[in-house]
């Protein structure tokens, strides 16, 4: 196995019961042009719950509440990502990475299965995801 990212992104689930999605850039390096879950790298010496409050702050413009303890964790040959489930926010929402971001869209689980994703697990994720939040 190679040197792995550890990242930490946010499922974050709107009041209607969806789940927020960003196209990656088509410039970016790594899954150009997919729909990804915001978030980022950790750096060093930051846990993956504060770098994804940083990391939603830098690419949403919005104070996230992040739980202290990642809902899952994703490991694949080039990264290990801890996948937070985030339901409250302070701020406006809005693309403040447009280099990072060509687009955010609020969708559906059934939105979701039509979309080139990241990774194909994050379908699951949303589906269980917004499954919990119906119960």
């Amino acid at each position: 196995m190679t040197d792995s990212h550890l990242v930490a992104v946010g499922v974050l689930v709107s009041s209607a019961g969806q789940v927020l999605l960003c196209r990656r850039s088509a410039a970016k390096r790594w899954y150009p042009n997919v729909w990804d879950f915001p978030g980022g790298h950790v750096e060093a010496n930051e846990t993956p719950s504060c770098a994804l409050v940083r990391e939603l702050h830098e690419e949403l413009d919005i104070e996230a509440v992040v739980p202290a303890d990642a809902r899952w964790t994703f490991s694949s040959d080039v990264l290990t990502a801890h996948v937070y489930v985030v339901e409250r926010w302070e701020g406006p929402l809005r693309n403040a990475a447009p280099d990072e971001h060509e687009e955010l869209r609020w969708v559906s689980a059934g939105d979701a299965a039509l979309m080139d994703l990241a990774h194909p697990e994050w379908l699951h994720l949303i589906e269980v995801t917004l499954k919990m939040g119906q119960e």
